[in-house]
């Protein structure tokens, strides 16, 4: 089934956006760091989900290096469709920042692309976590406010990844 996407074909072909999060964890930054750098622990929080698990998912944390996740949508009016995640590293400090380039495409269309940009502050309880994307979005993408609702998730399950180890 081609993906239609969900914006009017009237609407202008990029929108541009940038949003932040601010996240609290107790735990040290370098136990964060390691949920992103463990391709085990990143799966679990970022590539499966109650909804179900990733098609595929593969993880060369390093600068340069790149993180593909491929899921099946299963749902909605876009049920079967695949949704594939592609990001590269440009910078990593340990403990500190990750900086990745990322695209999401619908099926055979890109529908977005990112410079998202996650600090790990710490604080005298644990780490404060702050993510930054800085995104265009193209015809039929899911928009700001959509995407960021679902890092907003992500996040979540990072806390509760964390709260295993």
């Amino acid at each position: 089934m081609p993906w239609k996407g969900i914006i009017p074909v009237s609407s202008p072909s990029v929108t541009h956006a940038t949003y932040t999060i601010e996240r609290s964890y107790p735990t040290a930054p370098e136990r964060v760091f390691a949920a992103f750098t463990d391709p085990a622990k990143k799966r679990r929080w970022f590539a499966d989900s109650e909804t179900g698990q990733a098609e595929s998912y593969e993880l060369d944390f390093k600068v340069g290096g790149n993180e593909v996740t491929r899921r099946i949508i299963q749902g909605g009016p876009y049920k079967g469709t695949p949704l594939t995640n592609h990001s590269s590293f440009q910078d990593i400090v340990p403990s500190r920042r990750i900086v990745f380039a990322y695209t999401m495409s619908m099926g055979d269309t890109r529908i977005s692309a990112s410079l998202a940009t996650v600090e790990l502050l710490p604080t005298g309880n644990g780490t404060t976590l702050i993510f930054t994307d800085q995104a265009a979005f193209f015809e039929g993408a899911d928009g700001a406010q959509m995407r960021e609702q679902g890092w907003r998730r992500l996040l979540e399950g990072l806390e509760k990844e964390l709260a295993r180890q």
